[in-house]
């Protein structure tokens, strides 16, 4: 940001940031949560609202431009992180996000998904994963379960299902998480995290489409079962959870195991968080409803899983660009629109 934008910058709220657009989501749907989370997150960024452009694809999810108080593009299926990658190029000072679901950006956008994280584009990516199709009335997902049944799938889906931080790991980003829709504070402290990175961050935000998929998560988000079902990552903390905090996770080797605080064990014997530590990452995404060696489930990690730096594309294209220019110099458009083979007609 620029010196004179920080002197002239106005104090914002939550309400400079809604729209007068009718909000035209089922009630009850988990997006209204994450968009008021963001509309309060916003102003603390630090970036002047025409300097802010929310891009989305095709989903319920991407109505989300309409509701922001910022520049914005409702754009085409899968194609949202094409478009962003396009603008951050470009226009490289623009604090861009891009908003987009599981299918939008895990089915027709893979692809682009995963190009854009490994060319790691200073952008954010709100990745919505209700684990089905809601706009269009409730079809599996790549994030569905197997043996699904929908309206698709009426004998339930064989497909083996994405790991949306997995796959994000494979492409090597650079900034992973994972929050929900009914913790606020959480998803607030990593919006704001997000945003901080210095590169493509993915932030997947599980979200209930209490129509057509109500309660996928509620096991990770009611207050009965939360505890004990998710894990809430600390830089620099042992991986402790339980309604009492009296379980944990250490490494037995390679392996981690779920243990009980106590005689036996205590938090000097468990895995201490470091969202550095990219193995450790792999190992933290792939818990995934698998037991652990006590037999017991692992819980959900729900935090910042990885973060590293890397060189954005758009600051090594600039880079490369004067470079290239202070080499040959700044060129002539039409002089290579014309080329070597030009004919000149006489009258």
């Amino acid at each position: 940001m620029s010196e004179i934008a920080e002197q002239t910058l106005p104090t914002l709220t939550a309400k400079d940031f809604t729209t007068d657009q009718e909000v035209r989501w089922c009630p009850g749907c988990g997006d209204y949560s994450i968009l008021a989370q963001v509309q309060k997150i916003m102003p603390g960024i630090g970036v002047p609202r025409e300097n802010i452009v929310i891009i989305s694809g095709i989903g319920c999810s991407s109505r989300f431009p309409y509701y922001m108080n910022t520049y914005g593009m409702h754009s085409i299926h899968g194609r949202a992180t094409s478009i962003a990658s396009g603008l951050k190029a470009s226009r490289p000072e623009l604090s861009v996000w891009i908003v987009t679901g599981d299918g939008d950006s895990l089915s027709i956008g893979g692809n682009h998904t995963m190009h854009l994280l490994r060319r790691n584009f200073d952008v954010n990516i709100l990745l919505f994963n209700n684990q089905i199709y809601g706009l269009t009335k409730g079809q599996y997902s790549p994030t569905s379960e197997p043996q699904k049944v929908t309206k698709s799938t009426p004998y339930g889906s064989i497909d083996h299902p994405y790991n949306p931080l997995a796959l994000a790991m494979g492409a090597d980003a650079t900034f992973v998480a994972r929050s929900m829709d009914r913790d606020p504070k959480h998803l607030q402290a990593m919006l704001t995290r997000s945003h901080q990175h210095k590169g493509t961050s993915l932030l997947e935000i599980y979200q209930n489409c209490n129509i057509f998929n109500d309660g996928a998560f509620e096991i990770f988000t009611e207050k009965k079962t939360k505890p004990d079902t998710a894990l809430f990552l600390e830089q620099g903390k042992p991986l402790v959870f339980g309604a009492t905090q009296n379980m944990g996770i250490r490494l037995d080797g390679l392996k981690p195991v779920v243990v009980e605080m106590g005689a036996e064990f205590s938090t000097n014997d468990l895995w201490i968080h470091d969202d550095k530590d990219f193995y450790k990452a792999q190992t933290l995404v792939r818990m995934f409803d698998e037991p652990s060696q006590s037999g017991q489930y692992f819980p959900r990690p729900f935090g910042v899983i990885y973060e590293t730096e890397r060189a954005c594309y758009e600051d090594v294209m600039q880079m490369q660009i004067d470079e290239t220019i202070a080499a040959k110099g700044a060129g002539n458009l039409d002089k290579l629109l014309r080329g070597r083979e030009v004919w000149e007609i006489q009258e």
